[in-house]
């Protein structure tokens, strides 16, 4: 098996990209194929696998994301970001393009050279101050899903969470992620605030099973519930999340998600275990 790929990542958060309209996977086979070459130090390792299809509307094309675990994911915020430079350098898109995904169009935009926005899915639930019981003590969060299909999230406050080791947290987080209260289960986003406008974020992402460097959907679902509660009031938003620095503008409804990106490699997928 000979596939060509590229290694893109966004503020840590890294992607396998391939071109799915040459290679013409099912979408079994894309789970497959995903849950190997996702596998760190086993294959080529990544946070996600993306898969780029034809469009089936109005978009410049459609893009799947699939997690680590082979799962596919409804949208994935950074790696929107890195599929749109993706796009612009291999000349499929021009500066402004819309991606189809599962959650609905999401236009970007491209800032300079290593710099893309895009346009989160729309807040399609938000829940303030919900409680939920995790080992018999009540936890307060706020729930936020993004897009039609919504992609879940829960934020979290965690008092001086720059200076906790995750380790330490882990285990909260896997309870949070897999709460009955919650059908699909959720990315969980824990955060600080360090000043008015900068903001410390921790992910603990489905389908990862662990934490990431950076989550796109996250960092937008946690800027638009202190937004809405008043905490923050400062545009736009700066998160710290552990692979650098994102920013999030809120509009209303409208989340803008801005950050760098970085294109790793290009080559071509050998693993002699893919059947």
């Amino acid at each position: 098996m000979s596939i060509p790929f590229y290694k893109i990542q966004g503020a840590g958060n890294d992607f396998i990209l391939i071109d799915n309209q040459k290679i013409g996977f099912s979408s079994d086979q894309l789970t497959t194929f995903a849950a190997r070459v996702c596998t760190r130090r086993l294959s080529v390792g990544a946070d996600t696998l993306i898969a780029i299809e034809s469009a089936r509307g109005n978009g410049d094309f459609y893009a799947r994301f699939f997690n680590a675990d082979g799962s596919e994911a409804e949208m994935c915020g950074n790696g929107a970001r890195c599929v749109a430079r993706w796009a612009y350098e291999t000349g499929i898109a021009k500066e402004k393009m819309i991606i189809e995904t599962i959650a609905g169009d999401v236009p970007a935009e491209r800032l300079d050279t290593r710099t893309y926005r895009v346009k989160l899915n729309s807040p399609t639930v938000f829940e303030a101050a919900k409680l939920i019981q995790v080992d018999g003590k009540e936890v307060l969060v706020d729930y936020v899903e993004l897009g039609d299909p919504g992609i879940p999230h829960l934020v979290v406050h965690i008092p001086d969470l720059a200076m906790t080791e995750l380790e330490t947290i882990f285990d909260f987080a896997r309870k949070l992620r897999n709460h009955t209260a919650f059908e699909k289960g959720a990315n969980v986003n824990f955060y600080d605030i360090l000043s008015d406008q900068i903001v410390v974020e921790r992910t603990y992402e489905r389908g990862v099973e662990d934490f990431t460097l950076a989550c796109g959907t996250g960092t937008g679902s946690t800027a638009y519930a202190l937004i809405k509660k008043g905490v923050i009031k400062t545009d736009p938003v700066v998160i710290e999340v552990l692979g650098g620095q994102l920013q999030v503008n809120v509009v209303n409804d409208d989340l803008y998600l801005i950050g760098d990106t970085n294109l790793v490699s290009q080559g071509t997928i050998l693993d002699e275990d893919l059947n």
